[in-house]
């Protein structure tokens, strides 16, 4: 892995490959295999479980923008629903 780039871009970038619906067998394969590398020598960063450390106003943005979404799931909406009502938003 090269110093210069951001490990928690490349990890979220292959996470993302390996959900994605639209991308091929060997390319979620070829993700899995970096991720694991990463794991390996310890270059995944730390995952925090939840929204500690982040914009209030970005979560709750994303979470407006889910539910505007015609393109997202109808489990997507109610988690960000769900989410907004415990946010009190």
């Amino acid at each position: 892995m090269q110093s210069s780039k951001n490990t928690g871009n490349v990890a979220g970038g292959h996470k993302a490959a390996v959900q994605n619906p639209n991308v091929s067998s060997e390319a979620k394969e070829h993700s899995q295999n970096v991720l694991e590398e990463m794991g390996s020598k310890g270059e995944l960063p730390e995952q925090t479980g939840g929204d500690e450390g982040r914009n209030p106003g970005n979560i709750v943005g994303g979470h407006k923008a889910t539910l505007k979404n015609p393109n997202v799931s109808e489990e997507a909406k109610q988690h960000s629903k769900k989410v907004l009502d415990d946010m009190d938003v």
